[in-house]
């Protein structure tokens, strides 16, 4: 495992969102397209797991992102965060908070 400085970590910008709306994907089983709302702001997203979800499920859930990832396309969409998962057999679950915490608060 490779060790991180601590200035490094700091640079992500971990952001609890919710996820508002989710489509599928013409030809694409396991990932969809998604709208996440950060407080101030909507950003669409690619969400992976599309195999294991059903999009209603991922509707109104509270995940956390990373913010200022570099925007990346996939599957022609440009994604703009990446959700947090732990990943066991392949299956994401998504990380989030058990409390009532505003859209957009920074995850340290």
């Amino acid at each position: 495992m490779t060790q991180l400085k601590y200035d490094d970590f700091a640079k992500l910008d971990l952001r609890l969102a919710k996820i508002t709306q989710v489509e599928k994907i013409p030809g694409k089983s396991k990932i969809v397209k998604g709208v996440i709302d950060l407080g101030e702001e909507k950003r669409e997203v690619i969400i992976g797991g599309a195999e294991y979800y059903k999009p209603e499920e991922l509707i109104g859930r509270k995940v956390i992102v990373i913010a200022n990832l570099e925007p990346r396309k996939i599957a022609g969409i440009e994604s703009n965060a990446m959700l947090l998962a732990a990943d066991l057999n392949d299956k994401p679950y998504w990380l989030t908070v058990n409390e009532d915490v505003p859209l957009g608060t920074k995850i340290r």
